[in-house]
């Protein structure tokens, strides 16, 4: 089992160079998996989107707090570590132009050697999306794309160059580098709670982060992921499986009966807490309950 956790926006603290540079490497210290940072472009105020993983509609996050950018603070995080992963999560696609994405995060990955990781969505609040300048129901559509754009913009297709044709993107012969040092391109696991999630995953993804679900539905949305990736004549086992848990919750117990549920990875949320001593206590804590160290 691998243990990630994620550097809560909520403290406030993730735009600051001391707190986050103490808690990364107090992460990778502790034996963590990999850092993973969430991105919002822009948190519109008065949004009437409804925030699917809470009773309340809204996301937890002020539309004030700071939210860095998640490849630029990526970036920051690979300079001040040497081998902890860094992931993404989510990675709101529909925000991105994917051939300048394809350079970003290959630049992040060759940099970091190799350690990137992408947890790629859709995204849920519709005023964030268009205003970056794309249409709402063509997210999905627009998401598929931009993961074929980024493999092809990958894939070492010199000295012709990488084609696509499709609805939204389109290039004939075009030259990406760097290319991500690993093999393959950087892994793509695919974000969210819904059937098209588990289906994009399956054709597309390199994983599953199911957000919000558990029991009977996860089962499902599992069930679907490798039912598609059949389909799609892909290896279903090649597919990971990543679950939330809060850390200051979860054991060693616990951990295996994740495991059990099929999960290879768990994504543990830290106490929102501004305080970096309390968090890296918070840290080692959990890191001496699962065994880590």
């Amino acid at each position: 089992m691998k243990y990630a956790v994620i550097a809560n926006a909520a403290t406030q603290k993730t735009t600051d160079p001391e707190w986050i540079t103490g808690f990364a490497q107090h992460a990778e210290a502790c034996g963590f998996e990999s850092v993973v940072v969430v991105e919002h472009a822009v948190a519109v105020s008065r949004y009437a989107s409804v925030y699917p993983y809470d009773a309340s509609g809204k996301m937890e996050l002020a539309e004030d707090c700071p939210i860095p950018d998640p490849l630029d603070l990526l970036a920051f995080v690979a300079a001040r570590t040497s081998r902890i992963g860094l992931a993404t999560g989510a990675l709101i696609l529909p925000n991105h132009h994917p051939v300048v994405l394809a350079k970003r995060i290959a630049t992040v990955d060759a940099l970091s050697g190799g350690r990137l990781r992408i947890c790629a969505g859709v995204g849920w609040m519709r005023e964030e999306i268009e205003a970056c300048g794309t249409k709402f129901t063509t997210r999905g559509r627009r998401t598929d794309e931009q993961i074929d754009v980024l493999r092809a913009l990958w894939a070492d297709t010199a000295p012709e160059g990488a084609d696509y044709h499709g609805e939204f993107f389109d290039f004939t012969g075009a030259m990406s580098y760097p290319k991500p040092v690993q093999a393959g391109g950087v892994p793509i696991h695919i974000g969210g709670h819904s059937e098209a999630t588990a289906r994009r995953a399956g054709r597309r993804g390199d994983g599953l982060q199911p957000l919000g679900v558990a029991g009977n539905e996860l089962q499902r949305l599992v069930d679907i992921m490798r039912s598609e990736a059949k389909a799609a004549g892909r290896d279903p086992e090649r597919l990971e499986l990543s679950l939330g848990h809060m850390a200051a919750k979860v054991n060693a117990e616990r951990g295996e009966s994740l495991a059990a549920k099929g999960a290879h990875r768990v994504v543990l949320q830290v106490t929102p807490s501004p305080d970096l001593a309390f968090v890296k206590d918070e840290l080692s804590a959990c890191a001496e309950r699962l065994g880590l160290s």
